[in-house]
């Protein structure tokens, strides 16, 4: 199999399903060995099989330190390096305030605030390696939102300020990284077909209201795929997607 990233290693969060999956998919294809990182490993291990000896499994939740960190060795040992880091793991409760469980409102700060600060951490000093090595250069890509931008309904609160600050986060990666030749992306997608907006309704209210319907998982890889095969020269920062006819 030839392409774009032949050569490289890639670790991809949340790969059990959704964005994360479908990016596993589409960076194996264009050659990369993948790591797949999520807590089910049942789903991992289906994927891997799909993918072959392109696919690594590695059990693992995004909000464990310890896990993390020893999770991003095991992969730079078992595959030779990290090349690039796309960081998809998230969750979702769209409540407004006065009903809002509070133990929702942790976890979305768990998984999608810190989830991104200790998988990032653990995976720099590899992907600090990995630019220096042949490739030149290393990636780190978050999956954020279109929330990460604006406040889009009442009850999308602390998920906006989850995304708000993963947002942040990655521009001050940026200001860092880039004179290390390490480039620091987002995506930020509008209404995606997943698991979260199946079982939110959103996805069957999207399909209602949307002539074109909304996105799938492999639109937002195709965004991803294409941040990190730019040459070394350019860097993509930032890429919102949103279906054709949403309108915020």
């Amino acid at each position: 199999m030839g392409g774009q990233l032949e050569g490289t290693t890639a670790v991809v969060t949340g790969a059990s399903s959704g964005i994360g999956a479908a990016t596993a998919r589409a960076l194996v294809a264009e050659g990369a060995t993948v790591a797949l990182l999520a807590r089910r490993r049942d789903r991992l291990e289906e994927l891997a099989a799909e993918l072959g000896g392109r696919a690594a499994v590695y059990e693992v939740d995004v909000t464990d330190e310890a896990g993390v960190a020893d999770t991003m060795s095991a992969v730079a040992r078992d595959l030779g390096a990290i090349d690039v880091l796309v960081n998809d793991a998230g969750y979702g409760s769209m409540v407004p305030a006065l009903e809002a469980d509070i133990a929702e409102w942790r976890t979305m700060v768990d998984v999608n605030v810190n989830g991104v600060l200790l998988t990032t951490h653990a995976a720099l000093p590899h992907l600090l390696d990995a630019a220096r090595g042949p490739r030149g250069i290393a990636d780190v890509v978050t999956i954020s939102s279109v929330a990460g931008r604006k406040v889009a309904s009442p009850g999308a609160g602390v998920y906006a300020a989850t995304k708000h600050a993963v947002n942040a986060f990655s521009e001050a990666l940026r200001q860092e990284l880039g004179g290390r030749h390490v480039r620091v992306g987002l995506v930020e997608p509008g209404l995606v077909r997943s698991e979260m907006t199946e079982h939110s309704g959103a996805a069957a209210d999207a399909e209602e209201r949307l002539e074109l319907g909304l996105m799938e998982p492999e639109d937002i890889a195709d965004a991803v795929v294409y941040m990190v095969t730019r040459p070394r020269r350019a860097a993509v920062n930032e890429m919102l997607v949103r279906p054709t006819e949403q309108t915020r």
